[in-house]
């Protein structure tokens, strides 16, 4: 599996998130192998790209869902608070070859200015991962200072958590 093959799971993912009062659970049933998130040789294992976004989502976004709007036929954005309200996340993905900038005013949400922001990407979106190698495609975890604005690097999901105040 490559990099442009976690954007699609990750946009399979915000569908569910977006009719989250129809979907109660999805499952995903093969987990080693074939076409499972985990690649395997005889000695060695690690996540295929596709286990990434399931791996990331499941740790850091939230389960409250959110409406959120923005102006981009290129950007899928997903929006929830976490369970105990404390942080809103915000997972945009960004299946183009081109960065973008999103101008988000959380509105009546009051956030704290420093974030941590989780990334995936790679920059080439047939990039992939094998068992035993130093992975091509890996999440990464940054500080962030949220000035309104949230970056999407090309061919990329991010995460971004934000405190409430």
């Amino acid at each position: 599996y490559h990099l442009k093959d976690a954007v699609g799971v990750a946009r399979g993912l915000h569908e569910y998130f977006r009719n989250s009062d129809l979907y109660f659970m999805a499952n995903y049933a093969q987990t080693v192998n074939v076409i499972g998130c985990i690649k395997t040789t005889r000695t060695k294992s690690g996540f295929a790209t596709t286990g990434l976004p399931l791996l990331l989502y499941r740790n850091h976004f939230g389960s409250l869902p959110l409406e959120f709007e923005i102006d981009s036929t290129d950007l899928d954005i997903s929006v929830a608070y976490t369970a105990d309200k404390k942080y809103v996340t915000i997972a945009i993905v960004n299946p183009s070859s081109m960065t973008h900038v999103v101008e988000s005013d959380p509105g009546n949400i009051k956030v704290k200015k420093e974030g941590v922001r989780w990334s995936i990407n790679g920059g080439d979106p047939e990039s992939f991962n094998v068992p035993g190698e130093e992975p091509a495609v890996s999440i990464k975890e940054e500080p962030v200072i949220f000035r309104n604005t949230l970056e999407s690097p090309a061919y990329s999901i991010v995460l971004y958590q934000l405190e409430v105040k």
